[in-house]
Parts: C-alpha cells; sequence; structure tokens
C-alpha cells in the first residue's frame, strides 16, 4: 500500500529528467558515459535515486563553469569523490 505524502526513493528517467529541467535524452546519455549510474529493475527499466539529483547538479556545474567534455567531468568527478573520502578518513582520524 502506498501513501500519498509517501515519497518513492526512486524516479522514473523521465520524472527525473523533469526534476532536473533536462531532456531524458541527455539522462540517458549520461548514464551511457558512466556518469550517472541508475537502478535497473527485472524489466529493464533505469530507475534514480533522487539524491542523484546532487550528482547531476556538479556535472552540470562542471559542464558550465570549466570547459570539460563529459570525458574530463567523469575524471573530475572521481577525484572529488577521492578527496571527499580522504576528508573523511582524516576528520575520523583526528577525533579518535
Amino acid at each position: 500500500m502506498t501513501y500519498a505524502l509517501m515519497r518513492r526513493p526512486y524516479l522514473s528517467t523521465d520524472a527525473f529528467a523533469a526534476a532536473a529541467g533536462l531532456h531524458p535524452d541527455l539522462i540517458s546519455r549520461l548514464v551511457a558515459l558512466g556518469l550517472l549510474e541508475p537502478h535497473v529493475d527485472e524489466l529493464g527499466n533505469r530507475w534514480f535515486a533522487q539524491t542523484q539529483l546532487v550528482q547531476l547538479a556538479r556535472i552540470r556545474r562542471l559542464q558550465a563553469e570549466l570547459p570539460l567534455n563529459y570525458a574530463a567531468v567523469g575524471i573530475v568527478l572521481d577525484l572529488l569523490t577521492r578527496i571527499d573520502q580522504l576528508e573523511a578518513q582524516l576528520r575520523r582520524r583526528t577525533w579518535t
């Protein structure tokens, strides 16, 4: 049973694109490039966690502010993720 006030944890490609203000074809392209990773159900439908809107915003910001192609955006995102992980490790060590 679902309730009207409950949010679905995943968005369809169309709903995800609408929430981001982008065309669904661009979302599919970002998936093909490995920049977004949807959950794929047993029917092959793609579902995006709402939290991936943050990742998408980061991709759009990098493209808008830097002259990067999608391959370079992927590398920068990997580096930013690694920096976040290292900073989290450093914070844990500082508190112990």
